[in-house]
């Protein structure tokens, strides 16, 4: 499957729009709590584990929003927009793009 943050891919049309898709990660309190526990990995201002946390959670969002988008007929997803929310203590990570059909 196709993704980008643009609205089209170049030399392929696009053939068929098929909707909005969506995909959601949260990262709940433990988390905070168990990466704020192992402060020692921060270096330079940087934690690796709050990264590497974060970034799966964009895994997650992507592959959900994909998923989704596949199962509506779509060979790539178009004008994705990654957000991240904090919720009660929680972080919420949001793919959302255009499911399409390239020709």
């Amino acid at each position: 499957m196709i993704t980008t943050t643009t609205p089209s891919v170049e030399g392929r049309p696009i053939t068929a729009y098929h909707g909005i898709v969506v995909g959601e990660a949260i990262l709940g309190a433990n988390v905070f709590r168990d990466l704020f526990a192992g402060i020692t990995d921060i270096i330079g201002g940087r934690s690796g584990a709050y990264e590497e946390e974060l970034g799966k959670a964009r895994t997650v969002a992507l592959q959900e929003m994909q998923d989704r988008a596949r199962e509506m007929g779509a060979n790539a997803v178009v004008g994705i927009d990654l957000d991240y929310e904090v919720i009660n203590n929680m972080l919420m990570v949001s793919a959302s793009g255009t499911a399409v059909t390239l020709g």
